[in-house]
């Protein structure tokens, strides 16, 4: 159940990264209010998680997969850069979870 958490604090934690991009610095009410509410859920499931799980493993898949996350709505959903170089700093993070996942079975 630890990891179910995880995976559903990592998703809260990007819809709330995207949220306080819509939110323009606060001046958006109601992108701003979901980004409110993404992140004190994000915390909510990153907190159940930690029960069981060591927290330097939670913690750093849950910033990993909302890095990465976060990066790829980015170029899609905001014309973000796309770069060889910015490919493989998301594959790199995409391997350094896959491994702490692999490391803490």
């Amino acid at each position: 159940m630890s990891w179910i958490y995880l995976s559903l604090a990592s998703v809260v934690e990007i819809i709330m990264a995207i949220a306080l991009k819509y939110a323009n610095g606060w001046t958006r009410l109601t992108p701003s209010l979901i980004g409110i509410g993404a992140a004190a859920c994000s915390v909510l499931f990153l907190t159940l998680a930690m029960r069981n799980l060591p927290a330097g493993t939670a913690y750093a898949i849950w910033t990993g997969t909302g890095s990465v996350g976060v990066a790829v709505l980015g170029i899609y959903l905001f014309n973000d850069a796309l770069s060889p170089l910015r490919l493989l700093c998301i594959a790199l993070i995409i391997a350094g979870t896959i491994g702490l996942r692999l490391l803490d079975a």
